[in-house]
């Protein structure tokens, strides 16, 4: 198994465990969304950006802090980092700060009644 392929299955099985997390292939890339809306993109090498990561939302201000704070693990990815979301570069993070990240991005796109019954 790849690098890629490593961290599509550890981004598979962090998403799973949200609550109707659904996964397809979507700008050709496999993506995670819960009731149609997406929290997780991951991206192989997106047109030859060098980075193998997940694309997620952020709230406002975060991904400025993120990407001057750490530029080694965060980045502006393409198209959606104008709306905030982050590029996450997945061989600069750990599964704890990884899956909190996941969390959050879960929580901001999930139904408000979804959320309150994760508990």
């Amino acid at each position: 198994m790849d690098s890629a392929e490593q961290h599509l299955a550890r981004v598979r099985r962090i998403c799973a465990a949200f609550p109707e997390t659904t996964e397809k292939i979507s700008h050709g890339e496999p993506t995670f969304f819960v009731r149609k809306k997406v929290f997780v993109m991951f991206a192989n090498n997106h047109h030859g950006d060098g980075h193998i990561a997940v694309w997620v939302p952020a709230r406002a201000g975060a991904q400025a802090m993120l990407v001057s704070t750490w530029p080694e693990k965060f980045f502006c990815p393409a198209y959606v980092g104008v709306r905030g979301w982050i590029g996450i570069q997945l061989d600069g993070i750990d599964e704890a700060e990884l899956l909190s990240h996941v969390n959050e991005a879960w929580g901001m796109v999930a139904p408000k009644k979804l959320r309150s019954a994760k508990g």
